[in-house]
């Protein structure tokens, strides 16, 4: 018998800065009355499913996987192999999910929402007759870039692949602050070719916008109020943050929740937090100019060193790290880090994800970008809001441990950064308080799902 419970596909992009508020975003819905199934690659579901809760509390997540088109063995971090095959391979599985559910008659599906980049998506629940919406899990900025491609063309800033013809400022509109050539997140992915593919995939997905009249973003009205401004379609529902009392879902790495307890042992506003994400590689020269820089700053350090990372590319620790000030995990619970008293500020790759994160809970940032978006992000962290600093490189393009050392304390003998980091906590947690503008937005969303 069909079960009445109004259902939501979730169509999630298989990388934990799009899994995260994605996921939150289905714990909300789920909190609104609606049955979730969430929708991810076979090989990311498997990379989750040790770790993952399917339900908490009241809240029931259903997980469902599907290929994505590559063998076990292939090199998922192959960006533009991995987004060609499943622009290939996941809309025909997808669109025979859809029909299994159906047939099974166990749900009534509402909604599909996808991912931007799985955009597809919207296609395909178009063509069997299922409403659809869309969720850009970055910025509004790098959103208001993607969908002005045609006018960035038209004005001679980049060329048909996505590259910029000349190193120089623009903006969007007059109402916008000005952007450096060198932001776009389509062109920040360290291969040409690779920026070629996704660009031109990317390009393709955005043909899905229009399918559409619900393009939901992880961000606020506060936080990025120009570009809201020019393209007011774009819905802010943000900041999508993890419950603080509770394991995460979908965490592709297990969370070593030891640190908390080693976090309330130290000083109040003392730690260093340094975590760069799922992607970051650094090479031997580097990770150990990260260690001496740590040892340098005489003060208690929480660092995530990946074990993925660790065991391919076989770091080591310098003989002068001692790391008596610190504790070293493979994977920390971010949210609940970033929450606790005894972080000082956030040494970061400033994934929007994690940037938002850190915003919430108005800690100062040492941005460190690595590709794609987080260069952007480091310019909005540290030039719009003023609340970090960023690291410069050495002759050797290194960021040495005397840099680090620089400017972890320059960072925090400024009170007015950590005064505006305050502001910007005091701005973001309003919007998803009752009556908050991200909250009243994502009302108005659940309306239109139940109507």
């Amino acid at each position: 018998m069909r079960n009445q419970t109004p259902t939501v596909l979730m169509l999630a992009c298989p990388a934990p800065g799009h899994v995260n508020p994605m996921m939150n975003l289905a714990l909300k819905l789920s909190h609104n009355g609606f049955h979730v199934i969430f929708v991810i690659t076979d090989f990311a579901f498997n990379r989750i499913k040790s770790i993952m809760v399917d339900q908490v509390g009241s809240e029931t997540i259903q997980f469902v996987s599907i290929p994505d088109g590559l063998s076990p063995e292939d090199d998922r971090t192959d960006l533009a192999k991995l987004t060609v095959s499943m622009i290939n391979t996941m809309p025909i599985m997808f669109e025979k999910l859809i029909e299994d559910i159906q047939m099974k008659g166990d749900h009534r599906i509402t909604c599909v929402v996808a991912d931007v980049v799985l955009g597809w998506g919207i296609q395909v629940a178009c063509k069997m007759g299922i409403k659809g919406a869309l969720l850009w899990t970055a910025s509004a900025a790098t959103f208001a870039m993607a969908t002005h491609i045609s006018t960035l063309m038209d004005k001679g800033v980049i060329d048909s692949d996505g590259r910029p013809i000349t190193k120089h400022t623009f903006q969007l509109a007059p109402s916008m602050p000005e952007m450096d050539t060198g932001l776009f997140f389509w062109s920040n992915i360290n291969d040409p070719e690779t920026e070629k593919t996704i660009f031109h995939c990317f390009v393709k997905m955005l043909q899905n916008l229009d399918l559409t009249e619900w393009w939901l973003c992880n961000t606020t009205y506060e936080l990025e109020p120009a570009v809201l401004s020019f393209i007011p379609k774009i819905l802010p529902i943000g900041p999508l943050l993890s419950n603080q009392n509770s394991r995460s879902l979908g965490q592709f790495f297990e969370e070593d929740l030891s640190c908390i307890n080693w976090l309330d042992q130290q000083p109040h506003c003392s730690v260093v937090y340094i975590a760069f994400g799922s992607f970051a590689l650094f090479d031997q020269n580097q990770f150990t100019e990260i260690a001496l820089g740590l040892e340098l700053t005489n003060r208690p350090f929480l660092w995530v060193v990946r074990e993925d990372y660790n065991r391919s590319n076989r770091m080591t620790y310098p003989n002068e790290f001692k790391g008596k000030n610190g504790k070293i995990v493979a994977w920390a619970p971010q949210q609940k880090v970033l929450s606790h008293p005894a972080i000082a500020c956030f040494v970061s790759h400033c994934g929007w994800n994690s940037s938002m994160e850190g915003l919430s809970n108005g800690v100062p940032f040492l941005c460190w970008p690595y590709f794609s978006d987080q260069f952007y992000d480091k310019h909005f962290i540290c030039h719009e809001l003023k609340v970090g600093l960023e690291f410069d490189k050495d002759e050797n393009g290194l960021v040495s441990s005397k840099e680090i050392k620089l400017k972890v304390d320059q960072l925090l003998n400024d009170e007015n950064i950590r005064s505006r980091s305050m502001q910007v906590k005091k701005k973001l947690m309003s919007n998803i308080a009752e009556g908050g503008g991200s909250s009243e937005n994502l009302k108005r969303f659940v309306m239109w799902l139940k109507e």
